[in-house]
């Protein structure tokens, strides 16, 4: 895709279209960065943001039983060589 570099204020900036930064989940603030000869603009949250309280919630709940249920069964190497 083509764009032109536009004069904002005392800046210059590039308009993003709609459909564009609705592809890559950006709003807000953003983070920009240079790597070699390019410019990458992507999203300051963290993909895993908020997932130790969801995660908290759920052992709340008792959601997360089937976890506490899975365990591999133990073999020799378990009982004679490992040690904490």
């Amino acid at each position: 895709m083509k764009t032109e570099i536009i004069r904002i204020g005392n800046s210059q900036g590039v308009r993003l279209p709609k459909t564009v930064l609705h592809q890559c989940g950006l709003q807000g603030a953003v983070e920009l960065e240079v790597e070699g000869n390019r410019i990458v603009i992507h999203t300051t949250s963290r993909p895993r943001t908020g997932w130790a309280a969801a995660f908290g919630k759920s052992h709340k709940k008792q959601d997360d039983k089937h976890l506490a249920s899975f365990r591999t069964p133990a073999n020799e190497w378990d009982d004679a060589e490992w040690r904490w």
